[in-house]
């Protein structure tokens, strides 16, 4: 029964991810980390398969390996939450009552990224 869950929510997180893929404003790493977490303890065929994935497999591999993310992805990453402000700013018009609170949130989570290593191998530079 557990592990029935696990992999229901795993496929859950994986579809979330992909969504999120092409939402600025939904993120895909969180979900793609937690689908392989929930993968490792459901399938490890759905595991490998994640892992292995041609798009998805050498981010994950790379964060599993060594707690690291290329210099291309955090880029993107970086962009990716500034577009997301952007679009909260452009279409809300928030108070600093929001405002403040959420570029402290997205300036955390900027600083995360900058301060993780690249992968050791310096490949995907």
């Amino acid at each position: 029964m557990k592990r029935a869950l696990y992999l229901t929510l795993a496929v859950t997180m994986v579809a979330l991810g992909l969504v999120g893929i092409v939402l600025p404003l939904l993120p895909s790493t969180p979900f793609l980390l937690a689908a392989l977490w929930l993968f490792t303890r459901s399938s490890p065929k759905a595991e490998a398969w994640l892992l292995n994935h041609s798009v998805l497999g050498r981010p994950l591999r790379d964060w599993r390996k060594e707690r690291a993310i290329s210099r291309r992805h955090k880029g993107a990453a970086l962009v990716g939450l500034a577009a997301s402000y952007a679009a909260l700013l452009y279409s809300t018009g928030p108070d600093l009552l929001l405002s403040l609170p959420v570029a402290g949130i997205l300036l955390a989570a900027a600083g995360f990224i900058v301060t993780r290593p690249a992968p050791a191998d310096g490949s995907r530079e």
